[in-house]
C-alpha cells in the first residue's frame, strides 16, 4: 500500500472521507494529535486500527463528531454534569466517558459498557467527519508505545504502508492527548490528564477527581476505563528518567547522571527548560519553564527527536504537576515507564 500525504484542502478532506466510508483509514489532523481515523459504526474498520497501530485490543477508542448534535445516537445517557462540561469545553480538548449505545461496537470500547467521546476543535477534523457522516473512531496515529505524532510527518514514519492517506494539518497546537473524564459517576473523574486541567473542570461543575493512576501504572487485573492508562505508552527508545525536586538540585543531578554515562559510554540527552544552564550538554528545548504549555506541546516532538538522533538516555526535568503540567508529567512519567528520581 502506497500512503499519500495531502495538504487539508475541501478536495483532499473529500478524499479522506471517501476512504472513511469505504472502511479504510486515515491520518487525521486534531488540535492534540494526529489520530488514526476509522468509522465509529464498522467493526472490521475499527480492527483495522489495532493491526495499524499493533495496539491491543483492551485499549478503548474515542469517538470523534462534528458537532453536540450527533451524540445522542451514540450513547445511552448525558448526565447533568457532562452537559456542563460540553458547554464550556467544547469543541476543544476533552473527551467524555458516556454509557453507549448499542450502535458502539464492541472492539470500540474494548468490550466496556461505555465509549468515550469527543468534539474536537480543529476544523479539519470536524469537516473530514461531517463529510464522512460517520463518527471517526482515532486513538493517536502512531505505532502502539511510540511518542503520539503531532506532525504529518511523524504520522508517515509510523504509518507508510499500513495506512491509504494523511491529512496534512500542519503541527498540532496543545501537542498531548485530551482530557478523558468519566463522568457516568456521581463526581466526574479525570482518568487521564490534557489541556482541559482539573482546575477547569472544578470551576464548571464544583467537584472533580484525579484517578489515582495518572502518575502510577494499573495493577494486573485492573480494568483499562480510558485509553493511556495501561501501558508504557510515548516512549522513545532511549531510557527514559525524570529528575524532580528543586531546580538547582535537578540541574546538579542531572548534569552529574549525564557525565556518568559519557564515562561510561553512552549518548544522553537532556530535556530541559530554556533558563537552565546544563553547560555544553546535549539539551533538547521543552521551551521555558514559566510556560508549561510549551512543553506539552514539544514533549512528543523531543521524545521523537531522541531517537532520529540515536540518543541512548534521556534525563528529563520533571515538569510541576498543576494545570497542564499535569498532563505533562503522566506523559512523560509513562514514557519513562514511571522512573521518576526525587533529588
Amino acid at each position: 500500500m502506497k500512503t499519500k500525504v495531502k495538504p487539508v484542502s475541501p478536495e483532499a478532506i473529500e478524499e479522506a472521507a471517501q476512504l472513511i466510508r469505504a472502511g479504510e483509514l486515515v491520518g487525521m489532523p486534531t488540535e492534540t494529535v494526529y489520530g488514526l481515523g476509522a468509522n465509529a459504526l464498522d467493526e472490521n474498520a475499527v480492527r483495522k486500527i489495532f493491526e495499524a497501530k499493533g495496539r491491543p485490543g483492551d485499549n478503548p477508542l474515542i469517538v470523534h463528531v462534528s458537532s453536540v448534535e450527533e451524540i445522542p445516537a451514540l450513547v445511552r445517557e448525558i448526565p447533568a454534569a457532562a452537559r456542563k462540561l460540553m458547554d464550556a469545553f467544547w469543541p476543544g480538548p476533552m473527551t467524555l466517558i458516556l454509557p453507549k449505545a448499542d450502535c458502539i461496537p464492541s472492539a470500540v470500547s474494548a468490550g466496556l459498557d461505555t465509549v468515550g467521546i469527543r468534539l474536537p476543535a480543529s476544523e479539519a477534523a470536524r469537516a473530514l467527519i461531517a463529510a464522512a457522516g460517520r463518527p471517526i473512531a482515532a486513538p493517536s496515529a502512531n505505532r502502539s508505545g511510540k511518542p503520539s505524532p503531532t506532525t504529518a510527518q511523524h504520522v508517515f514514519e509510523d504509518m507508510d504502508g499500513r495506512i491509504p492517506m494523511i491529512l496534512d494539518g500542519g503541527a498540532c497546537e496543545v501537542g498531548v492527548e485530551s482530557s478523558v473524564i468519566d463522568a457516568t459517576g456521581e463526581v466526574p473523574i479525570i482518568l487521564r490528564p490534557g489541556g482541559i486541567t482539573p482546575e477547569m473542570v472544578q470551576e464548571v461543575i464544583g467537584r472533580v477527581s484525579v484517578d489515582e493512576h495518572v502518575m502510577s501504572p494499573l495493577s494486573e487485573g485492573d480494568i483499562v476505563r480510558s485509553p493511556g492508562m495501561k501501558y508504557k505508552h510515548y516512549a522513545p527508545k532511549a531510557k527514559t528518567v525524570i529528575f524532580d525536586g528543586a531546580p538547582e538540585n535537578v540541574i546538579a543531578a542531572i548534569c552529574a547522571r549525564y557525565d556518568a554515562l559519557i564515562a561510561a559510554g553512552e549518548k544522553p540527552a537532556i530535556l530541559g527548560f530554556d533558563e537552565h544552564d546544563f553547560g555544553e550538554r546535549t539539551r533538547i528545548s521543552l521551551g521555558s519553564v514559566k510556560r508549561p504549555n510549551e512543553a506539552a506541546a514539544r514533549l512528543f516532538g523531543a521524545l521523537r527527536e531522541l531517537d532520529e538522533r540515536g540518543e541512548t538516555v534521556a534525563l528529563c526535568e520533571a515538569v510541576e504537576a498543576t494545570g497542564i503540567g499535569l498532563a505533562v508529567m503522566n506523559r512523560m512519567g509513562r514514557a519513562a515507564g514511571f522512573d521518576i528520581e526525587r533529588v
